[in-house]
């Protein structure tokens, strides 16, 4: 069994911005692959599903950003899961936009809703970094961050997150390399 939780914030004010491209994610995946209705657990939102006969549950933590790391340390308890079974799907300032990447353990690079979850399960789970590219700036990066995408990026972001669920099956089989380059290849094709 794995868990994975896609990073955003709760509420209709929230759903189109880039901060939010984990929860885009998470119910990209939920949809394609036929997973049971989302139901209120662990602080959040729960679908339970398979992938490649993996069973998978999906989080959205209704936690807010800041504070992901206590939905996923709940679900993570309640199923008894070690922090290698979890893979955490966010937004990532330094990727270009509309590449992934995967990694396993590191640093947070003042991601709070990393952070949060580093300070409740440790540090060594799976990371699909989305990348929103970085405004320029230091300054500016809050207002991107929360910023909606824009109408241009649209049809991008609906590659980008086809790509992800179409390619899903090889997270299931922890094969994060095939993982990213077959979502590269989907994203240039």
């Amino acid at each position: 069994m794995q868990l994975w939780v896609g990073l955003g914030n709760p509420g209709a004010s929230y759903a189109m911005q880039r901060h939010n491209v984990g929860f885009m994610a998470a119910d990209a995946i939920a949809e394609v692959h036929r997973f049971d209705p989302w139901r209120v657990r662990f602080q959040g939102w729960a679908a339970e599903g398979r992938i490649a006969g993996e069973k998978i549950i999906l989080l959205k933590p209704a936690t807010f950003m800041n504070e992901s790391g206590r939905s996923v340390g709940e679900a993570l308890r309640f199923y008894k899961l070690a922090v290698g079974d979890v893979t955490i799907f966010h937004d990532e300032l330094d990727l270009a936009p509309f590449k992934v990447k995967v990694k396993t353990g590191g640093g947070t690079a003042g991601h709070n809703g990393l952070r949060s979850t580093d300070a409740h399960i440790g540090n060594e789970f799976r990371r699909v970094r989305i990348g929103i590219g970085h405004p320029g700036h230091k300054d500016r990066v809050t207002g991107y961050v929360l910023g909606n995408y824009a109408k241009a990026e649209i049809d991008p972001l609906a590659d980008l997150l086809g790509a992800i669920t179409s390619e899903a099956e090889w997270l299931a089989k922890d094969d994060n390399v095939r993982f990213m380059n077959d979502v590269a290849l989907r994203l240039t094709n």
